[in-house]
C-alpha cells in the first residue's frame, strides 16, 4: 500500500476528503440541536453550549494531536481521532435526560478531541505531499470539510427518522468508525526527496514559535473569528424561521451554510497561494465584519444569503490557517504548531458565548461579532508580511 500511495499521492487527498466529509461535526451541530433538546430535555442555551464545549475540546485536543502526528505520524493520530469520534457518538446515545454536564463529558469532549486529532493529521500530511501547492491541497480537503454539514444534515434527518436521535448517534458512531478509521490507514508522510529533504526538515520548534509575536497575533485572530458563526450556528434553524423564511427553507439552513463553507475553503485557500495569505485573511475578516452587521437586519432570503456569506468567509479563513502556519513556522513541527494556534479557537468558542451570556447580549451578539472581526483584521495587519526566512517549507 505504501508504494501505491507514493506513486499516486492523490490517495492522500481522497482519504483526507473522506475523513473530513464526516468529521465536520461543528459545522452541522444546528441540525442536531432540536432533536437533542427534545430527547434530552435541554434548554436552548444548554444545547448551544454542546457546540461551544466541542469546539473548545477541538482547540485543546489539537495540541496533543499535533504532537502525536509529529512524533508518531499522521496515521496513528488519525486512528486515535477516529476512535474518539466513534466513542463520543456511541456514548451520547446512553446519556440520561436532564444531564447536560454528562453530555458535555461523554459527547463534546471526545468528539471535539477526535476532530482535533484528525484535522491537523490530514492537513499536515496533505501539505507535505503537496509542498509546492499547499493552498490547493488544503482547499481540496477543505471542500469536504465544508460539505460535511450537508452530508451530516442528510444522515441525521434520515437516521433520526428511522431510530430517533439516540439511534442516530449510534448509527453515526459506527459509520464514523468505519469510514474515518479505514481512511486513516492510508495516511503516511512522504519520503524525503534528495533535493528537498533539508527544506522539509526546516521549521520552528513549538517552544521557539511561542516566543514569537507572530504566534500571538495569529492565535488572537483565530479566537476573534469565532463569533461570526459560532454565536449563531447552534440557533440557526430558529433564527431562520424568525427571519420569515418558509419552514422548508429554514430546515435546510445547515446545508446552505455547508455549501458556503465548501466554496469558501476552496476559494480562499487557493487565493492565499496567489495573493498572499495575510492579505486574503485581512479581506476575509473585513467581509465577516460587514456581513455580521448585515446579518442583524436581514430578513427572509437575504438572511439565507447573509448566513451563506458568513460561512464562506469563516470557513475560508480557517482553511488558510494551516498554510499560514507552515508559511510562518515551517513544516517540521506543523502538527504541534497548528495545534497550538488552534488554542485560539478554544478560547473564542467559550469566551464569546460566556461573554454574551454575562452581558445579557442577544441582538447585541451581532455587534460583538462585528467588533471581533475588525479586531481580528487588526491582528493580522500587525502580523506584518512574511519574511523570506520564514518560508521554510
Amino acid at each position: 500500500m505504501g508504494q501505491f500511495v507514493k506513486k499516486h499521492p492523490w490517495v492522500i487527498l481522497a482519504a483526507g476528503a473522506a475523513i473530513q466529509l464526516l468529521a465536520g461535526i461543528p459545522t452541522a451541530w444546528g441540525v442536531f440541536q432540536e432533536p437533542v433538546r427534545a430527547e434530552y430535555g435541554f434548554e436552548e442555551e444548554t444545547a448551544s453550549f454542546v457546540l461551544s464545549w466541542l469546539v473548545a475540546a477541538f482547540g485543546a485536543g489539537g495540541v496533543a494531536g499535533g504532537f502525536l502526528q509529529d512524533k508518531l505520524g499522521p496515521r496513528f493520530a488519525a486512528l486515535l481521532g477516529s476512535a474518539g469520534l466513534c466513542a463520543g457518538f456511541v456514548a451520547a446515545g446512553f446519556v440520561p435526560a436532564e444531564k447536560p454536564w454528562l453530555f458535555y463529558l461523554a459527547f463534546s469532549a471526545p468528539v471535539g478531541a477526535g476532530c482535533a486529532f484528525l484535522y491537523p493529521a490530514v492537513m499536515g500530511c496533505a501539505q507535505k505531499w503537496y509542498a509546492e501547492k499547499k493552498g490547493l491541497a488544503t482547499g481540496v480537503i477543505g471542500v469536504a470539510v465544508g460539505l460535511s454539514g450537508a452530508a451530516l444534515t442528510v444522515l441525521v434527518k434520515w437516521f433520526t427518522g428511522l431510530w430517533g436521535i439516540r439511534g442516530c448517534f449510534w448509527a453515526l458512531g459506527a459509520l464514523l468508525g468505519l469510514v474515518c478509521g479505514g481512511a486513516s490507514l492510508l495516511l503516511q508522510n512522504p519520503p524525503p526527496k534528495p533535493a528537498a529533504g533539508q527544506e522539509n526538515q526546516q521549521g520552528m520548534t513549538p517552544g521557539h514559535m511561542l516566543h514569537t509575536s507572530a504566534y500571538w497575533w495569529i492565535t488572537a485572530s483565530v479566537a476573534l473569528a469565532t463569533p461570526a458563526v459560532l454565536l449563531f450556528s447552534p440557533r440557526i434553524l430558529e433564527l431562520a424561521r424568525q427571519s420569515g423564511l418558509p419552514e422548508t427553507a429554514a430546515a435546510w439552513m445547515v446545508a446552505v451554510g455547508a455549501a458556503g463553507s465548501a466554496a469558501g475553503r476552496l476559494s480562499l485557500a487557493a487565493a492565499g497561494d496567489k495573493f498572499g495569505r495575510r492579505a486574503v485573511l485581512i479581506a476575509a475578516f473585513g467581509a465577516l465584519a460587514g456581513l455580521s452587521a448585515g446579518f442583524a437586519f436581514a430578513k427572509e432570503w437575504l438572511f439565507l444569503a447573509a448566513y451563506a456569506g458568513l460561512c464562506f468567509f469563516y470557513a475560508g479563513q480557517a482553511a488558510v490557517l494551516p498554510s499560514l502556519c507552515t508559511e510562518r513556522f515551517g513544516l517540521a513541527h506543523t502538527g504541534a504548531n497548528y495545534g497550538l494556534l488552534a488554542l485560539g479557537m478554544a478560547a473564542g468558542s467559550l469566551g464569546f458565548p460566556f461573554a454574551a451570556k454575562a452581558f445579557g447580549l442577544d441582538a447585541g451578539r451581532h455587534w460583538l461579532a462585528v467588533g471581533a472581526a475588525l479586531a481580528g483584521a487588526f491582528c493580522l495587519w500587525k502580523l506584518g508580511p512574511a519574511k523570506k526566512s520564514q518560508n521554510a517549507g
